[in-house]
């Protein structure tokens, strides 16, 4: 993440705070992401430094004609900055900030074979439960662990999978030798 991303996204907090309209401008700002994301064309216009920022600008205001206020505002001052080409990354910090905010942990559930759903609403529970906080969890595989689960939250890590635990008895009977 760049200190620049950071800014953007705090100054559009700030913004949407202000005017009671963070669920709103959160809603146009996804929707206008995954725009971009279904959008090559779109994308690389954006991020062409070829075209005019002003060009940009209007191609948004075109775009967007609807959208709040607020959000149409934030757009142009990217574009007249020359950060329209980062607003998904923009995005990922602002998302990361609602997150903080709203207290919504972060996790990756990493298993050896795939959780079902209600394995993994077990667990988030347990830890929303053990945290007070939401939890947003992602899953993914990794046969390697052998067993068990190994949760990232983060730079954090919680590794209670049987490689570890093999990894630590070996180290273990290692050092007695």
């Amino acid at each position: 993440m760049a200190v620049v991303h950071r800014v953007y996204a705090e100054a559009l907090l700030a913004a949407a705070k202000d005017q009671k309209a963070v669920e709103q401008i959160r809603n146009e700002y996804r929707d206008f992401v995954a725009a971009l994301a279904e959008s090559e064309e779109l994308r690389s216009f954006l991020r062409n430094p070829q075209i005019e920022s002003r060009a940009k600008r209007e191609a948004l205001e075109q775009i967007l004609s609807g959208a709040d206020k607020r959000f149409l505002n934030f757009l142009r001052v990217l574009a007249e900055k020359g950060r329209i080409g980062e607003v998904e990354e923009i995005h990922k910090e602002w998302e990361r900030l609602l997150a903080a905010e709203e207290r919504v942990l972060e996790l990756e559930l990493i298993t050896a074979i795939e959780l079902s759903d209600k394995e993994t609403a077990e667990i988030v529970g347990q830890i929303e439960k053990a945290s007070g906080r939401k939890v947003e969890a992602s899953r993914a595989v990794d046969p390697d662990i052998l067993g068990g689960i190994v949760i990232r939250a983060g730079s954090k890590l919680l590794d209670a999978s049987v490689r570890h635990r093999l990894d630590q008895l070996r180290e273990e009977l290692l050092s007695r030798s």
